[in-house]
């Protein structure tokens, strides 16, 4: 058995690019994908990959390979039949969007699984292997779930994997996760479709008009529709939330162009609040792949996964911006957010 031994379930964009990354970083990969095209490019490129799988995951017991579910949320119910099938008590992750339903499901169909859900949040407009590269989780953020009663083994294995990509990792709870992504990726898939269609709607001259505001904004209209259907349709209640927030905004908005013609307060919140993502992107640290230094810098923590309510500590720092750059064993590395809402109180062993 080798624990850096991975099977990659779906082999897109994200999917194929975790084959890619992963192999590069040292891992023994292999997949499997219901897309024949997807198969034969990835075969093509020299990775051990089947159409097949039952196949594939009637393998993980001979190895305890680590699963990792890449296909869309409608299709993660099948694969885990066919897991709980072949291997229902093996190591578990996955990249999709939303966790709570996966969460639910995985308890549902596989319960003896050792699951942590996880989301690198990179992804580009393009789908399918050909969209993939070996370098798109680097220097992103890859949100691993530390609900209660994580095992702090596998938590800690599948954190080392986003780190070997070149990712950091962002600790958060399935729920605390789902209302922040409904706010800062699924909602502006659905702001970026209304954009696409109030632009469209402005004829020719509008499209051939249309420059560098309405390309970034619109960007993401591009994605393929069902896939932006599952993953919005999917965290449906927080994302009427964070609807519910935008449509408040514009009706003030609108409320303050028709009456005194003045956007001030809606430009200026919106700039600041573009300001404070860029400072916490830039104060995000930097993860190439190499290994991490062994120094404690001034701005960093540790964690003992193993100690009591450590998860829930790590669901507390994940809130407040905290990051995983470093596991040994079961000890984490975090770098700390200087607007850190509380001091720093480790969790000792």
């Amino acid at each position: 058995m080798s624990e850096r031994t991975l099977c990659v379930i779906g082999l897109g964009l994200i999917g194929g690019s975790l084959l890619r990354s992963a192999q590069n970083a040292g891992w023994t990969v292999r997949g499997a994908a219901a897309s024949e095209a997807d198969v034969a490019a990835a075969r093509h490129a020299g990775f051990t990959v089947t159409s097949s799988v039952d196949d594939a995951l009637a393998e993980v017991s001979d190895d305890d390979a680590l699963v990792v579910l890449a296909v869309p949320l409608p299709a993660v119910v099948e694969v885990l039949g066919v897991l709980a099938r072949c291997a229902p008590r093996c190591r578990l992750t996955d990249v999709v969007s939303v966790k709570q339903p996966v969460a639910a499901a995985v308890a549902r169909l596989v319960p003896a699984a050792r699951y942590v859900g996880g989301h690198p949040m990179a992804g580009r407009s393009a789908s399918g292997w050909a969209a993939g590269s070996a370098t798109l989780f680097r220097g992103a953020s890859w949100m691993l779930g530390c609900d209660d009663g994580a095992d702090p083994l596998v938590w800690a294995h599948i954190a080392q994997l986003a780190l070997d990509c070149g990712a950091h990792v962002v600790p958060a709870g399935a729920a605390d996760h789902d209302a922040a992504v409904a706010r800062v990726s699924h909602l502006p898939h659905v702001l970026a479709a209304v954009l696409a269609s109030v632009g469209a709607d402005g004829g020719p001259l509008a499209m051939a008009l249309g420059a560098g505001s309405f390309t970034d904004g619109t960007r993401v209209a591009a994605s393929a529709p069902e896939l932006v259907r599952a993953m919005c349709e999917g965290n449906r209640e927080a994302l009427l939330a964070a609807v519910d927030d935008a449509l408040g905004r514009l009706g003030a908005a609108r409320g303050s162009l028709a009456s005194t013609g003045a956007l001030e307060a809606t430009i200026r919140a919106g700039h600041r609040a573009r300001q404070a993502f860029e400072a916490a992107r830039a104060g995000a640290p930097a993860n190439t792949g190499a290994p991490a230094n062994t120094g404690a810098p001034e701005n960093t923590g540790h964690l003992e996964l193993t100690s009591p309510g450590a998860f829930g500590r790590l669901r507390e720092l994940g809130r407040q911006g905290a990051r995983v750059t470093a596991v040994h064993h079961t000890r984490c590395q975090l770098h700390l957010s200087s607007s850190m809402a509380t001091p720093w109180q480790p969790v000792a062993p």
